[in-house]
């Protein structure tokens, strides 16, 4: 069985790392990118199994990046993190059917819908 494949993007450097090594270390092949822009270039949300990606990006957000992606024709999984969600953002990724999480990462919430999302876990049923 081969690792789930997580695209990462999170202008911060500090963040991203300690979300890398979180998913690195439950099993995940992670890509990282730093901005919209280079992952809009580099072809980097292919075959991906799910796509993580702050809203707060420097240059393009994350919305609109994932619009990007959708109008692209990826289709897989995301999860928008970011602090403070104005109400607008959370109705619109709510719309779109996009997870939203907000920081600080401070429980498993975002590692859970990881393994939901990717299919590693089947979701908690109340």
């Amino acid at each position: 069985m081969t690792a789930p494949h997580v695209l990462l993007v999170d202008g911060d450097p500090a963040v991203g790392a300690s979300i890398e090594f979180m998913l690195d270390i439950a099993g995940f092949a992670v890509t990282v990118s730093h901005s919209a822009e280079a992952v809009l270039a580099g072809g980097l949300a292919a075959a991906q199994d799910c796509i993580v990606l702050d809203y707060r990006l420097p240059g393009m957000d994350g919305l609109t990046l994932l619009r990007r992606l959708r109008r692209d024709g990826i289709d897989c999984p995301a999860v928008v993190i970011t602090t403070n969600p104005p109400r607008r953002l959370r109705r619109e990724l709510d719309e779109a059917g996009v997870l939203l999480i907000e920081k600080p990462l401070l429980s498993d919430s975002l590692f859970t819908a990881v393994e939901e999302l990717t299919g590693r876990s089947k979701p908690v049923v109340a």
